[in-house]
């Protein structure tokens, strides 16, 4: 097999790999929408303990929709060739990085570099 196939078969790896991460984060949405739909009553002196579990539920929310948002930005990314190129350095982005963080746009050094940056 030639090293145009291996690249082929590998982005499709990928691609179906995103997109099973993509229907899964799309799914868990999807639960967390049904929960908030049932909003507990709270007040002055009137309040559940359910609400607890929906403000939570409000912020998981939040989390997945930016997850699904990166996942369509990471599958077009590989739709184009782009993807798992440093968007700083323009050098490869390490497999286990892209492993853990599929939709990372930045290798390690630089996302420490960016990281060090923001905690001044």
């Amino acid at each position: 097999m030639g090293n145009a196939a291996v690249k082929a078969q590998e982005r499709e790896k990928e691609l179906a790999r995103l997109r099973a991460e993509l229907r899964e984060a799309e799914e868990e949405l999807a639960e967390v929408l049904r929960e908030l739909e049932d909003k507990p009553e709270f007040g002055l002196g009137v309040g559940s303990p359910r609400l607890y579990e929906w403000e939570m539920n409000l912020a998981r929310r939040d989390q997945l929709r930016e997850r699904i948002a990166s996942l369509k930005e990471a599958i077009e990314r590989l739709e184009r060739g782009e993807y798992g190129i440093c968007e700083v350095c323009g050098k490869p982005i390490e497999p286990e990085r892209l492993e853990l963080f599929p939709e990372t746009t930045l290798c390690a050094a630089c996302a420490r570099a960016q990281s060090q940056r923001f905690r001044r």
